[in-house]
């Protein structure tokens, strides 16, 4: 999932992004509206979170003509203002919600989780240890650190967490994963690859298959 933070107050936006990152989000973050506007020019994102009051082209400016474009990307946007016109003028502008400074990030999370679950945005992920595992982007967060996953380590991985503490037959594997045999060697690169992160829970059943141990 990747958020575009446009935020001139650098300090916030360091915060913001080291929160959003925390949850497993990617971020790009921009201060100023011109280069966050010719960013996605070229670049798609799936949530804007857009202060109004920018250098540059405005947030509010920004979002009106990326809608006058045909870009529905979701928006909330990031304000002090308060007066009721304002708000409705953002959401005439095609703003999705808006959160006032000052606010807690327990209050951004709530936000940002009701702008992905309207456009069901959602991306599942597993909690495993220490670790956040995004199968669709084939990702492992430790903290701050992205760890990326080779598709086919990453579609274990996820066969293993949708089907843990039994036995996972070689064959079963392959039929679930694979469109033509792989050898065995090539499993074995992948399970080494994968004990790296999980290795107290992948146990081998030899010459047999798998387990993947969760609580």
């Amino acid at each position: 999932m990747k958020i575009l933070l446009l935020e001139d107050d650098m300090l916030l936006a360091e915060l913001i992004e080291e929160h959003l990152r925390e949850k497993g989000y990617e971020v790009i973050t921009f201060t100023n509206g011109d280069e966050a506007y010719e960013y996605l020019y070229k670049n798609s994102v799936d949530l804007l979170l857009l202060d109004i009051n920018v250098p540059g082209i405005k947030g509010s400016n920004l979002l009106k003509n990326l809608r006058e474009q045909h870009n529905k990307t979701p928006a909330i946007f990031i304000t002090s203002l308060n007066s009721a016109q304002d708000l409705k003028n953002g959401f005439v502008i095609g703003c999705d919600d808006y959160i006032k400074k000052p606010f807690e990030f327990e209050e951004l999370d709530a936000r940002v989780a009701y702008v992905l679950k309207i456009y069901n945005l959602q991306q599942e992920h597993f909690n495993i240890d220490d670790y956040q595992f995004f199968p669709k982007k084939h990702l492992l967060y430790q903290n701050d650190k992205e760890i990326p996953l080779p598709p086919k380590a990453s579609q274990i991985l996820h066969y293993f967490v949708t089907h843990p503490n039994r036995l996972i037959t070689k064959e079963e594997l392959i039929a679930n994963i694979w469109e033509e045999i792989p050898t065995n060697a090539t499993i074995r690169t992948y399970i080494k690859l994968l004990r790296e992160f999980f290795k107290e829970r992948i146990h081998t059943i030899r010459g047999v298959g798998y387990e993947f141990i969760l609580p």
